[in-house]
């Protein structure tokens, strides 16, 4: 009977410390969670504005920075470019762009104009450099997403450095 109650105690500990292991793991937040604009894991109406085709480019990472214009402006070549259309309310469209950037010291930036007459969205895919700056010739792989808003309703063309990229309806 002593084994027996000794036996009863200890799975009954086990478990007790076990089943609060598991609750604090559940409480606690997941190293590769998501963080979104907004600063929280889930993403909001809160965290979009909701003017027609703008997505507030100055907050994206490969807007045109105060200091460009101390830098020399080179090429980003442009491998793919592809149109996401979001499943929203507003419909959002996402441009994701893959290519290289003629060095490592180069810096990505993206232009997105507002809409033409036509619907057409041009877009500006180059690179900025410090001239002063050395660094090795070589080929500096890069992929962007870039959030271009959402728009009125109608047909859209999109064009990457003039070349059309897609087309979308919103």
């Amino acid at each position: 009977m002593k084994r027996f109650l000794i036996f009863l105690l200890t799975t009954t500990f086990l478990y007790a410390c076990n089943n609060s292991q598991a609750v604090q793991t559940a409480n606690s937040s997941y190293p590769n969670e998501p963080s979104y604009p907004n600063g929280s894991s889930y993403p909001n109406e809160a965290s979009y504005p909701n003017e027609p085709g703008t997505d507030n480019l100055n907050s994206q990472p490969y807007a045109p920075q105060p200091g460009d214009s101390s830098r020399e402006r080179g090429n980003a070549f442009v491998d793919s470019s592809e149109l996401l259309v979001m499943e929203s309310y507003p419909v959002r469209i996402m441009l994701v762009l893959e290519g290289n950037l003629p060095t490592p010291c180069n810096q990505l930036r993206v232009v997105a104009n507002p809409p033409d007459e036509q619907n057409r969205l041009y877009i500006d895919v180059y690179s900025v450099s410090d001239p002063a700056e050395t660094c090795i010739q070589v080929l500096d792989p890069f992929e962007a997403n870039i959030g271009l808003g959402s728009f009125p309703s109608g047909h859209y063309s999109v064009w990457v450095n003039d070349e059309m990229t897609g087309e979308f309806d919103s």
